[in-house]
């Protein structure tokens, strides 16, 4: 007998089947890809934390490449000798410490509740740098970085990225010429622990004043760079403890 797929009943079934048929599919591919999936969320922070400390492939000026995820394992832990997680005042090792989610833990840190606070020491050319991860907001969404200083609380590089800023104008963070900037900036304003603010009209376009707590802002992209530096201020401000702890003069 054939069916008669004009009637009502004919389109709510076949509508209903492939919604079964198309979600089986898609749970499947979820499950089969989540592997994948975490092992690139994995490989990139540790891109983006030992980019921080200057561990890259930039080629030039304007070039911002990472190290590869074919090598990146062996790079972290080649330069990464320590993940600490800071809990209040109880300070331990963990050597997953770079997999915290750093917006969930902003979020507890906000209703009152302590923290866990990654952070990672770093070992390059004979120095010591302390990689601090951030995480913020822009003018339209996520901004997040981290920030490697050494014992002296002078910025030794950052690095910076966005989930949906403005192309051209706020996505710039995560350009070099931005980038750049920070690094020899202090997070100190004497014995202050200050930050950095991204300031529109410093004087200072070149940033020749590293002791003024200031970078150029970005043109046209005032609260992402308000952003950025709400961002800095709040992670110096978490972990400013800790710090005091390693600062020399």
């Amino acid at each position: 007998m054939a069916i008669n797929t004009d009637k009502n009943v004919y389109t709510v079934v076949f509508a209903a089947v492939m919604v079964i048929v198309v979600g089986s599919i898609l749970a499947f591919l979820a499950t089969g890809l989540s592997g994948r999936i975490n092992e690139n969320m994995r490989f990139e922070k540790q891109q983006n934390i030992l980019y921080a400390m200057g561990v890259n492939e930039n080629v030039d000026e304007g070039s911002v490449n990472f190290v590869p995820t074919d090598v990146v394992e062996d790079e972290f832990s080649q330069y990464i000798t320590e993940q600490i997680v800071i809990k209040g005042d109880e300070v331990v090792d963990n050597s997953e410490a770079y997999l915290i989610d750093m917006k969930k833990q902003l979020a507890l840190a906000k209703k009152g509740e302590t923290p866990e606070l990654p952070l990672f020491i770093g070992e390059k050319d004979g120095k010591k740098f302390y990689v601090i991860p951030m995480y913020g907001k822009g003018l339209w969404d996520d901004i997040w970085g981290y920030i490697a200083l050494d014992n002296t609380m002078v910025v030794q590089g950052v690095f910076f990225d966005h989930k949906g800023e403005t192309p051209g104008l706020g996505a710039n963070i995560n350009q070099r010429y931005f980038m750049d900037d920070f690094s020899g900036e202090s997070i100190m304003s004497g014995t202050r622990y200050a930050g950095i603010n991204v300031a529109k009209g410093n004087n200072d376009p070149l940033n020749n004043n590293k002791e003024d707590n200031e970078v150029d802002a970005l043109a046209g992209a005032t609260i992402t760079g308000n952003g950025v530096s709400a961002m800095i201020k709040e992670t110096v401000n978490l972990y400013k403890d800790y710090l005091k702890t390693i600062r020399t003069n």
